[in-house]
């Protein structure tokens, strides 16, 4: 099969080999899945240029998570009805070494999720990671419907993918952004309220309020060093947060005022969230798709020859629409 590949960390232009490889066999409860798009993450290009601090954990690593395509080979344990699915998978390179930047990966059975006619493989390569952890970030305080849920940096990919679950869910969903471009980005995706950031805490507060009322009861956090103190002014009592990023890896918090409301925090990593919660996490991201929420905007395809130019652009953030690779 023809992949993409590196043996060392550092620069894209510097590490990437397109080159053939043996075709790899499903093992036991595993299908294999034709990729038609490869979804690239910032989780991808950080692996790739070691920024976890982690190192090379295989000899050779087939990067990117995220795909979809048609399955032609199941294992025992699998059913062989899958056998010509149109699907999407995820986890494909989490604690794995081959990825889905190949024309072929192997993935666990209940990893390859059903890609209704509808969508697209492009819209289906780019639902894993963001998708799983949007939706793991907006129920995992309990309920949602009827409350009020802020998604802090709502044109992102977990962003618009939380506005969307959210708003499926019954949720009434506010989000922050930074621009007219990413306000856009954000309505599209349903959300009530778009709220542009300002220059101080305290005047972003005040925006927030003006749009929602007297507060929010979840909140979905995408910064935390930088928006807690704005966090725990905005959160009703008993409220919750929801976390997945942040810039500073040992950020201070207000302790008294989130203790004075009994605020929960959750701090949610997406690999290692139960097999339960991500299949609860892929039905809902079908359903919403099926529903209102109109997916990502995708950028023109970038062919696995150019992997390269594929991880610089969301370096740069240089490309409008998510990334994918194309096979």
């Amino acid at each position: 099969m023809r992949a993409a590949w590196y043996e060392r960390q550092g620069a894209a232009a510097d590490v990437f080999v397109v080159g053939e490889m043996d075709d790899p066999e499903p093992g036991p409860g595993e299908v294999r899945i034709r990729i038609e798009a490869s979804g690239v993450n910032p989780g991808d290009v950080k692996k790739r240029q070691d920024r976890f601090g982690r190192g090379l954990p295989y000899p050779r690593v087939i990067p990117h998570s995220d795909g979809a395509g048609v399955i032609d080979a199941v294992a025992p344990g699998a059913d062989d009805a899958r056998v010509g699915q149109r699907v999407w998978c995820f986890g494909a390179q989490s604690y794995r070494p081959f990825g889905t930047a190949a024309e072929y990966v192997v993935v666990p059975d209940e990893q390859a999720i059903l890609l209704p006619d509808a969508v697209t493989f492009e819209q289906g390569a780019c639902l894993g990671i963001p998708g799983i952890t949007a939706h793991r970030s907006v129920h995992v305080a309990g309920e949602v419907a009827g409350k009020t849920v802020l998604i802090q940096g709502g044109a992102g990919a977990v962003g618009q993918c939380a506005i969307g679950l959210a708003r499926h869910a019954g949720a009434r969903v506010a989000a922050t952004v930074r621009s007219a471009k990413d306000e856009a980005t954000a309505q599209r995706a349903g959300a009530h309220w778009v709220i542009r950031i300002a220059d101080s805490t305290e005047s972003t507060a005040e925006r927030i309020r003006d749009a929602v009322g007297d507060g929010v009861d979840h909140i979905v956090e995408v910064a935390f060093d930088a928006n807690i103190e704005l966090d725990a002014q905005l959160l009703r009592p008993n409220g919750s947060i929801a976390t997945y990023a942040t810039r500073d890896v040992t950020p201070g918090i207000p302790f008294w005022p989130l203790v004075f409301k009994n605020i929960s925090i959750f701090f949610l990593g997406s690999d290692d969230f139960s097999r339960k919660t991500k299949a609860a996490a892929a039905e809902a991201l079908n359903e919403a798709l099926l529903a209102e929420w109109p997916g990502f905007e995708i950028a023109p395809g970038i062919p696995l020859d150019s992997i390269a130019n594929a991880h610089i652009a969301v370096e740069e953030h240089s490309t409008a629409g998510r990334v994918v690779v194309t096979l």
